[in-house]
């Protein structure tokens, strides 16, 4: 059972990194936060992953902290939710953002994950609420996505290319990407969350 990846970084898309390690190539699926915030190509790198294994497949799901890896395993394991869900939602609401939410029953906030309608978020909301636990101590780095940060002008190229791999259309990405010109974009992992709330509540 694999629980983390260090390596370095062959490849990266919207979804998808794949990690070189002792001479062999992994792929790993993950959220489009963690996809922008990993780093560039040819770099080391590190991942908390869960192994998740099937009659007909066999994925590794990488996360940068391993409050997101606790978070992805209680969604995967709530009724009805599987690991591409998991990580919209992830994509969405951090680790603490998420814990939140369920402590505040926020049935909006869940709805602005895309895929997720009013059931869906009443049914995460119970079924989370026994499963979800994230040390509040730890709030800055579950918030942000620490470990994974990329700095300098190539951020905000990142978010816009992970945007385009989501299918989101140039006017939404243009739009978007304006609201957020006074941002701090050093981390380009909090910028495309901001981005995925704020477009997923414009097309609600």
């Amino acid at each position: 059972m694999i629980g983390t990846l260090r390596g370095t970084l062959l490849d990266r898309g919207a979804a998808e990194i794949t990690v070189e390690a002792g001479g062999v190539g992994y792929r790993v699926t993950v959220s489009p936060t963690t996809a922008v915030a990993v780093g560039d190509v040819g770099s080391e790198v590190f991942c908390w992953v869960h192994h998740h294994q099937r009659e007909d497949a066999v994925t590794l799901y990488g996360f940068a902290t391993k409050d997101e890896r606790t978070c992805f395993e209680a969604l995967i394991g709530a009724h009805g939710v599987g690991p591409a869900l998991a990580l919209a939602i992830l994509s969405v609401h951090a680790p603490l953002a998420l814990a939140r939410v369920v402590a505040e029953a926020d049935l909006g906030a869940l709805c602005l994950v895309p895929g997720v309608g009013k059931k869906t978020a009443q049914r995460l909301l119970i079924d989370l609420s026994s499963r979800l636990s994230i040390p509040v101590i730890d709030g800055l780095e579950a918030t942000t996505g620490a470990g994974l940060h990329r700095g300098g002008g190539g951020a905000r190229a990142d978010v816009r290319d992970a945007l385009a791999g989501l299918g989101y259309s140039e006017a939404e990405i243009r739009d978007v990407m304006a609201d957020l010109d006074h941002q701090d974009d050093t981390d380009s992992g909090a910028l495309l969350r901001d981005a995925l709330q704020r477009l997923a509540a414009a097309r609600k």
